[in-house]
């Protein structure tokens, strides 16, 4: 959870890099709130209606809690995966590549010092939250 709230707190810097480990915990809790927030919106927005055949229909759009999350986490997300892309080395329009930007989200970092800055060290960033 350090690491989710750490993407937060750099929510708007598109400098510097983040670690793997930073990436795949945001990712991972990302994916868990996602879905609570599709079940809050199914329990509590339920919408079914019965069309001309007597069947019942349910609606699949996007419901209140999961389009307010989904803007919330927008900016971190984006952030993130840029700074994710400067640990490899690349430059952060990588995102923009399907495919190549998850194997790249998937590499080691680089060793020592890039373009993009020092390799962070894991301590000193948790202790900060």
């Amino acid at each position: 959870m350090k690491w989710y709230l750490l993407a937060f707190k750099n929510y708007a810097s598109f400098s510097g890099i983040a670690i793997r480990k930073e990436y795949w915990y945001f990712v991972l809790f990302n994916i868990i709130f996602s879905i609570v927030a599709k079940v809050l919106d199914n329990s509590f927005f339920h919408n079914s209606s019965t069309n001309a055949f007597g069947e019942t229909e349910t609606s699949s759009s996007f419901g209140l809690f999961y389009t307010v999350y989904v803007l919330g986490t927008l900016v971190p997300s984006i952030s993130l995966g840029v700074r994710r892309m400067h640990d490899v080395g690349k430059s952060g329009w990588f995102l923009l590549i399907p495919f190549y930007n998850l194997i790249l989200a998937l590499s080691d970092s680089e060793n020592g010092e890039n373009q993009y800055g020092p390799l962070p060290d894991e301590t000193n960033e948790t202790e900060t939250i």
